[in-house]
């Protein structure tokens, strides 16, 4: 009995003992988490229920030079409702007046919001949509209504801001303007302008702190945030809206009747490289054209005859040739390892000096000329284009631009046709804008200008950045050659390639480029092309227009199809700024420029810019996009904007009377 009574007490003790061990590690865990870790699960704790939120910054305005809006941010605000926090009290002394002022804003019975409340006051709701996308001056009006003027806590209002960006230039200069996106892993897509001084445009983010609950739902946890977002800077952009216009318009026009595939233009002041308009048109299935890539910028191609500027000013600086030095263009062709190189022209030319065969762009005379100056040493010819920056990008601040290609004869592909074939444009590749930054440095007496987007970075009203012009290159050639490849340019639109284009009413300069593309198909593409600038004597504007694949039926040569458009942008900008010192007197009247800016006034009214589509917003983002489109803005009522007297789409004619029924 004694050994049987010793055993239990013996279990008991140990068992007494097991616990005391247990009890000893559970305090040891105990504090082990409290003292060791304790924070890491505080922080996972509230990781789970509260959280900060990004609050997107308003982006700032990107303007063109006159300071009308390409792209303004308008903000946005939806509205929910905490059934739970709200007392009984105040939740019953206010319902009724509350539902009666919603319904005054958002147009359904005092009822709807009542019988909503209640339900979701029922249901114990915490997240409760009451209104979408209200403007600025709806939010603080929503604000002060019975109940919600109580705050989050005590009133229940919830509010959640966003941004919407709009681009009152509708499709015109789309690509231009261009745009930032975010993917969901978090990538960015840099477009245009917006892309490309997004760094400030974008602005800082600010911070919310919201607790999570039911269904998932995350709300708000006091009406202050966390750090408040700081707004981006405003951008003054160099584009000129009615160049912009006369731009786009005139390259539409050429498209559409030469069911082109696609083309560009830009138009570049030739002092400081501000580039005042900038329309690349793309076809569509259908047939319409629109902003479907920056051709301009990206795509690097054979570029044809305009490349001969670049091969005669070689040759100029090398000593190699001289204007008055005679070629004889061989009935039109020459033969270089058995491949033919032939004249546009029939028969060719016959001799001709080298300024003539600039004049009448005879592919037989260059190719002539620049091979048997550089046979010896074909190095030396593609080392001076290297010189004048040919064969680098420009750099230029909107992504995406192309590289330029001149082949060396270092390089494995280089081969016996290479040097006659560049004489007249083919086996090398370069942007539009980079030929015309090159054209408008020769306009220039030889200073190359980098091409300029901006003109200045403001903080509202106050400057922050004042952007100046940059010189790439001083000197890419001597100015006596500038000046005599200029004088070739301006022969070249009087009776040469480009004399179809030519007026009495105003002088050009320029040359036309054709070349063949796709050379598997039968008969074969075509890209035409012309890039100069005017006045021809004192350059204002450069100019390059080229037109990729034309229905080859209607024409192909780019005297025919890109030249057309480069003279009706100048006779715009010249109706729209005459240049009075070429007149002989100030009582001449032209008939022709006086029916040419008849035509030019009407379409500008008519065609100048379409009317957004301001509905639903907030009279006061309305009136600010509408009267930076110059148009007289008349409102009748109080709130957001329930209709407009013209439509969405309709062209727009200047200072033209907008009525706004608001709501």
């Amino acid at each position: 009995m004694a050994t049987t009574e010793k055993s239990i007490l013996n279990r008991m003790y140990f068992v007494a003992g097991c616990l005391f061990l247990f009890a000893i590690a559970v305090g040891v865990k105990l504090l082990n988490i409290q003292f060791v870790h304790g924070e890491h699960y505080k922080e996972l704790a509230e990781e789970r229920t509260l959280k900060n939120f990004k609050i997107p910054a308003n982006r700032g305005n990107l303007y063109d030079v006159n300071g009308n809006l390409l792209a303004t941010s308008v903000p946005k605000y939806d509205v929910r409702f905490d059934a739970v926090t709200v007392s009984d009290k105040n939740f019953e002394e206010n319902i009724g007046p509350l539902s009666e002022k919603l319904s005054g804003m958002l147009g359904r019975p005092a009822s709807y919001y009542s019988q909503k409340l209640r339900a979701a006051r029922a249901n114990k709701q915490r997240y409760v949509l009451i209104a979408r996308n209200l403007g600025y001056s709806e939010y603080m009006k929503m604000r002060e209504f019975p109940m919600f003027n109580l705050g989050a806590y005590k009133g229940g209002m919830i509010t959640e801001q966003s941004t919407v960006r709009e681009h009152p230039l509708g499709k015109m200069g789309e690509r231009t303007v261009g745009y930032e996106r975010r993917d969901e892993n978090g990538y960015f897509t840099r477009v245009g302008l917006e892309g490309a001084f997004s760094n400030y445009l974008r602005g800082t983010d600010g911070r919310r702190l919201k607790q999570k609950i039911a269904k998932g739902q995350w709300k708000p946890i006091s009406d202050n945030n966390e750090l408040e977002p700081r707004d981006g800077y405003d951008v003054v952009s160099t584009i000129d809206v009615n160049i912009q216009d006369i731009a786009h318009h005139s390259l539409l026009r050429q498209l559409e009747y030469f069911e082109a595939e696609h083309g560009t233009v830009v138009v570049m002041e030739t002092a400081t490289g501000e580039i005042k308009a900038m329309s690349n048109l793309g076809r569509t299935k259908d047939g319409t054209y629109f902003e479907k890539r920056n051709y301009a910028v990206y795509e690097a191609h054979e570029p044809g005859s305009t490349f001969k500027l670049m091969a005669m000013v070689a040759a100029l600086e090398d000593k190699v040739v001289d204007t008055s030095q005679v070629i004889d263009t061989e009935k039109g062709v020459v033969r270089y390892y058995g491949r033919p190189v032939r004249d546009s022209h029939h028969g060719g030319y016959g001799k001709i000096s080298a300024a003539k065969a600039f004049e009448v762009s005879s592919n037989t005379a260059f190719t002539k000329m620049i091979t048997e100056g550089y046979k010896n040493d074909p190095a030396k010819f593609v080392d001076r284009l290297y010189s004048m920056g040919l064969n680098q990008k420009i750099g230029l601040e909107i992504k995406g631009e192309g590289s330029p290609r001149i082949p060396h004869p270092q390089d494995k592909n280089w081969n016996g046709l290479s040097l006659p074939w560049m004489a007249f444009g083919y086996g090398v590749s370069i942007t539009p804008l980079q030929t015309l930054t090159f054209y408008n440095a020769i306009a220039n007496d030889g200073e190359m200008i980098k091409p300029r987007f901006i003109k200045e970075v403001k903080d509202r009203d106050k400057p922050v950045i004042t952007m100046e012009k940059q010189v790439m290159n001083p000197s890419i050639c001597s100015v006596e050659t500038a000046k005599k490849v200029r004088a070739m340019m301006k022969k070249t639109v009087e009776r040469g390639t480009a004399a179809n284009i030519y007026t009495e009413n105003f002088s050009m300069a320029g040359k036309t480029g054709t070349c063949q593309t796709e050379y598997w198909i039968e008969p074969g593409r075509y890209i035409a092309s012309f890039a100069g600038y005017f006045p021809a004597e004192n350059p204002k504007y450069s100019c390059i227009v080229v037109i990729h694949k034309p229905n080859r039926r209607k024409g192909y040569y780019g005297n025919i199809v890109a030249a057309p458009v480069f003279k009706d942008i100048a006779r715009k900008i010249y109706t729209d700024t005459p240049v009075m010192d070429e007149l002989e007197s100030l009582e001449v009247i032209d008939e022709e420029v006086n029916q040419d800016f008849e035509q030019y006034y009407t379409k500008i009214q008519n065609e100048k810019l379409l009317m957004p589509d301001v509905t639903g917003m907030p009279a006061m983002d309305a009136i600010s996009i509408l009267e930076n489109l110059g148009l007289e803005v008349r409102l009748n009522g109080r709130g957001v904007v329930k209709r407009q007297s013209v439509s969405a789409g309709q062209k727009l004619k200047n200072k033209q009377t907008v009525k706004l029924e608001l709501s």
